[in-house]
């Protein structure tokens, strides 16, 4: 049985599916420090731009950390332009804003200014371009994936293109946003595409198992270490954690290895907000994990220039380690004990 999307489509923007068909010689940009969700994303564009007979560079300002070299097609991933190639179109794909793009878009800042762009995300705290009739921003959306995959459908793309590859790369972003389909974001829409993406290919256990169930021991002593250092407060309504450029050196492992270490601290019992702090290079990033009906994870990085979504959000706050660290949990408290349940 064909698994049907059609009472969907109507979610993509007519101005986004006409760039994408018509782009020759796109340009697609993942968020720096990337996931599985902004990675599958920027695959699934540039195989759909690729069957309508253009051309597509993918590009990230952060290479693509060893967990992800699964994803077929990712070995053409770049971490900078190819200056032979004159680009027509700028697609900005799980950014929830622009700055995430990174360091690769204030080096070419006057190029991705001037360029036809299309955006799409799933970030709630994305406010959109000047352009919005070419952007698509779908806060409802369980992954960036989850809507390129509406975009194949629309356009016509047949999911199985690539031998399978670009239903194999944009399950790993569901999977991903969606902690193999435990968290609350996920939807009938989210299960009928990941449904369509099985049914193309997609081997949806073997990714499960890379993601989720498989850690180098490197990683998992980092593990050790951070979680050695859990600390709470307000009788556990705020847990939070410390990564180290010293766990790093001491583990072997890179800060790409830190990915999944907030999602085990926010299973704390009591915590109504889950913090990790990292540091990065004189400023500290966080991630935030928060429960349902609860703190707004937003609001919380939004108080420190951040954003994303209502129970995952981050922030880089360009502050030490210590000093951020005050200045969040102070904010993190004050939201936490409003919170009556």
């Amino acid at each position: 049985m064909t698994v049907a999307l059609g009472e969907y489509l109507d979610a993509v923007p007519d101005l986004v599916a006409e760039r994408i068909a018509g782009a020759r010689q796109a340009l697609i940009v993942s968020h720096e420090n990337p996931d599985a969700d902004t990675l599958g994303a920027a695959l699934g564009v540039a195989r759909i731009i690729e069957y309508h007979g253009g051309r597509a560079t993918t590009v990230c300002t952060d290479p693509v950390p060893p967990l992800y070299d699964f994803l077929p097609g990712i070995e053409a991933e770049r971490t900078e332009l190819d200056p032979a190639t004159t680009y027509d179109l700028l697609v900005v794909v799980d950014c929830g804003t622009f700055d995430r793009v990174g360091e690769i878009g204030r080096r070419h800042a006057e190029l991705f200014e001037r360029m036809p762009r299309v955006i799409i995300d799933h970030h709630l705290s994305n406010s959109g371009s000047s352009t919005p009739a070419a952007d698509w921003v779908d806060a409802g959306s369980a992954a960036t994936c989850e809507m390129v995959v509406l975009l194949a459908a629309r356009l016509g793309v047949p999911l199985d293109v690539a031998d399978g590859g670009m239903a194999a790369a944009l399950m790993a972003g569901i999977i991903m946003d969606t902690s193999t389909f435990a968290h609350s974001n996920v939807t009938p829409r989210t299960l009928q595409v990941a449904a369509a993406l099985v049914e193309a290919g997609a081997p949806l256990a073997d990714i499960s198992r890379r993601l989720y169930r498989t850690k180098p021991d490197g990683q998992l002593r980092l593990f050790g270490r951070v979680l050695g250092r859990l600390q709470v407060a307000d009788g556990g309504r705020v847990v939070w954690s410390s990564l180290l450029d010293s766990d790093l050196a001491a583990t072997g492992t890179s800060p790409a290895d830190s990915e999944g270490i907030i999602d085990l601290v926010a299973q704390a019992e009591d915590a109504e907000v889950a913090i990790i702090f990292k540091e990065v290079a004189g400023a500290t990033r966080i991630s935030v994990r928060t429960r349902p009906d609860g703190v707004d994870a937003t609001v919380l990085t939004g108080a420190f220039g951040g954003g994303g979504h209502a129970r995952a959000a981050g922030a880089t706050i360009q502050q030490p380690l210590d000093a951020a660290r005050t200045a969040v949990l102070a904010e993190a408290r004050r939201l936490a004990a409003a919170v009556a349940r």
